[in-house]
């Protein structure tokens, strides 16, 4: 049986999604609480990676079990040995051609600012501080040229292994309210640091220390130079993944 999990968790404790040999990670914390209800030693697939620090509201996954708790029941056979910044939302069967990665359509994240002039204890865990608040119009506009099929390596961390780096942005809203700005962006996959480079270069656009033209030939030139600071994994968050037509 193949079963879908949608997991939410507090990434700030781990390593990133992925098993890696210098820390803790998302992954095999979830892969250890299905031996403990199973006796399996599985290995779960997920919808891609999340860095070190990086949140999910709803990453997705998918493993295979012989065990005979009903797919539908894995949520709360999990919860009960899984820590507390980690937990499976919804389990439920899938046909075995599934794949969490492959399968996935479209990919939403979420990036947090906050303003403030001092550090706040109970928003910095989930939100990058700025005491500046840039130009919400300027970003939005900006926010257009990204948009659409592009090659993102100018927007990509050095250290990426993707094959190719042509990735399609489907949208970027950009929601401003009194005490933060949200920017969700939506896109059929993304590169390395993709989304908080994007964010960064936003708003280095919104404190006018760079211009839309510059954006531009940001993106044609492929020169990462150009562009915003990466900004902290903190502040970022993987909300859904989205699968069919």
């Amino acid at each position: 049986m193949r079963v879908k999990i949608t997991v939410e968790y507090d990434g700030t404790s781990y390593c990133g999604w992925q098993r890696q040999i210098n820390g803790i990670s998302v992954q095999q914390v979830i892969e250890e609480a299905i031996y403990k209800v199973t006796g399996e030693n599985v290995k779960i697939t997920g919808s891609g990676r999340t860095d070190a620090g990086v949140h999910a509201k709803g990453q997705v996954a998918h493993f295979d079990t012989e065990g005979s708790i009903p797919a539908e029941k894995f949520s709360f056979a999990l919860n009960t040995v899984l820590p507390p910044d980690i937990k499976v939302k919804k389990s439920e069967a899938v046909s075995c051609d599934f794949n969490a990665r492959k399968s996935a359509k479209k990919k939403t994240y979420s990036y947090t600012v906050y303003y403030d002039e001092t550090p706040s204890p109970l928003k910095e865990r989930y939100a990058y501080r700025m005491a500046e608040r840039p130009d919400i119009n300027k970003m939005r506009s900006a926010a257009k040229l990204i948009c659409g099929k592009h090659d993102f390596k100018s927007f990509c961390a050095s250290k990426s292994g993707a094959k190719t780096t042509v990735r399609t942005v489907y949208s970027i809203k950009i929601i401003n309210s009194a005490d933060k700005t949200v920017f969700k962006i939506c896109g059929n996959g993304f590169l390395y640091n993709m989304v908080r480079i994007i964010v960064g270069t936003l708003i280095k656009i919104g404190l006018d220390k760079m211009t839309e033209k510059e954006l531009a030939d940001m993106l044609s030139e492929k020169n990462r130079s150009l562009g915003g600071k990466t900004l902290p994994a903190n502040g970022l968050c993987l909300d859904c993944v989205v699968y069919g037509k």
